[in-house]
């Protein structure tokens, strides 16, 4: 007797797994990744309100004064006491040391040998009018803002 010719076929390979659904490890990572930046975006936003609070803060403390002496006077202040939180001892610094501190950390430096000098003798001036009161007022406050936050 003979065999009946059995037709051979070659070796099936199973089809390419799909791309969708993702494996759970993916669904895994796409959460994390997903947490990662809510907790950013809401840190980030904490942030910024808390910065809009202390300028908001700094504007309240100038707002009824008028004089330009009496205003450099008054953002000397608020930025020494803001100082504090950076250095306990800052303070006390006086003249280009105190400028000196105010710039450590702002890019590009202003207070030592730009428009915030007026801070080191303006108060103390009969006439204080030639200083650019409102870009001495903007860069201190910025400055306020950054020493409230902790930043150095």
């Amino acid at each position: 007797m003979q065999a009946p010719d059995l037709v051979l076929r070659d070796i099936h390979q199973p089809p390419p797994p799909s791309w969708w659904p993702p494996a759970p490890g993916w669904w895994l990572l796409a959460a994390v990744l997903l947490l990662a930046a809510i907790a950013i975006g809401v840190l980030a936003w904490r942030r910024r309100r808390q910065l809009r609070r202390y300028r908001d803060l700094f504007d309240a403390q100038l707002a009824g004064i008028d004089d330009p002496a009496a205003r450099l006077a008054a953002m000397s202040a608020l930025l020494r006491r803001a100082s504090r939180r950076a250095d306990p001892q800052a303070d006390r610094l006086q003249g280009d040391d105190w400028l000196r501190f105010l710039d450590r950390g702002m890019r590009p430096p202003v207070f030592e040998h730009g428009i915030g000098a007026a801070l080191r003798d303006g108060p103390f001036r009969r006439d204080a009018g030639d200083v650019d009161v409102a870009a001495v007022e903007a860069a201190a406050r910025s400055r306020f803002a950054a020493l409230m936050a902790g930043r150095r």
